[in-house]
């Protein structure tokens, strides 16, 4: 089992910034792939951003188009953490924000609790 908890999630207003992390209970280096997914109300869960292989130097990472340019997804090894950055944030990026990670030679996802991003004036 794995263990993923999130945090950072609030209330901003649009053009602001949050970061997201992600606390794994496992070595980032056992992981194959680690990002996050987002839900807004009533739409279907989207994937926001993702590492492959994250416990590398020069790990893949790749983005929705709705957030390139604006969200930068990143891992602290050390303290087996996942981040994502959000700037310039707008009220469509209003979702609960899941952490998810795939683990070497599995095909099950873990998930996170999910943390809620609300972007509103």
């Amino acid at each position: 089992q794995v263990q993923l908890v999130e945090s950072g999630g609030g209330l901003v207003q649009p053009g602001k910034s949050l970061r997201l992390s992600c606390a794994a209970s496992i070595s980032i280096s056992n992981i194959y792939g680690m990002g996050w997914y987002r839900q807004a109300p009533g739409k279907e869960r989207e994937l926001v951003a993702r590492i492959t292989n994250p416990g590398l130097t020069n790990y893949a990472s790749s983005y929705a188009d709705s957030v390139k340019g604006r969200f930068t997804i990143s891992r602290d090894n050390a303290n087996n953490t996942l981040y994502l950055q959000m700037n310039s944030l707008n009220p469509e990026d209003t979702a609960v924000y899941y952490c998810y990670c795939v683990r070497f030679g599995s095909i099950a996802n873990y998930w996170g609790q999910g943390t809620q991003v609300t972007v509103s004036s």
